[in-house]
């Protein structure tokens, strides 16, 4: 077995749409970055490939990429996902934390659920996440970004 973390921040910038975990919520600002910015995909694409010591996201899709520019980020972990398992590898499970402090999004987590067991071709029941604001401390609680973290296992395929 093989285990992988992963972080990804990005800050809010007004005319970005907020996609997270693939779900665009209403929000007045979103995350401002290369691709679509998810922040949730990007730590989990981050997890598994450092659970499979693939190196990182930055290395597999360079912000500096055109074809990278506004993709949606369940796309790049679709891909990632094909080469995890053609690597010999099959996520366990998946958990995950959103770190924002405003809007809402608790309730967005079964959709993004389903939307990452599709991308990821696995069960809701194997995605776990969590949501938290940080209590108005931080680039996070002031409104200023959005961070997630995520923790994948990976083990054998079988044969």
């Amino acid at each position: 077995m093989r285990i992988g973390f992963g972080y990804d921040a990005h800050p809010l910038s007004t005319g970005r749409p907020l996609v997270i975990g693939g779900v665009l919520i209403p929000a007045d600002r979103g995350p401002d970055g290369h691709s679509d910015a998810d922040v949730l995909i990007h730590a989990i694409i981050d997890a598994l490939l450092g659970a499979a010591a693939m190196r990182d996201i930055g290395q597999r899709f360079p912000d500096h990429d055109p074809r990278y520019k506004n993709i949606e980020s369940t796309q790049l972990l679709a891909s990632v996902m094909d080469d995890i398992r053609a690597a010999g590898h099959e996520p366990g499970n998946l958990d995950a934390t959103i770190c924002l402090q405003k809007p809402a999004i608790a309730h967005y987590i079964p959709e993004m659920q389903r939307i990452l067991a599709d991308a990821m071709n696995l069960s809701v029941g194997q995605i776990g996440i969590k949501a938290t604001t940080t209590e108005h401390m931080g680039f996070v609680g002031r409104g200023e970004g959005v961070a997630a973290y995520a923790v994948v296992l990976l083990k054998e395929s079988a044969p």
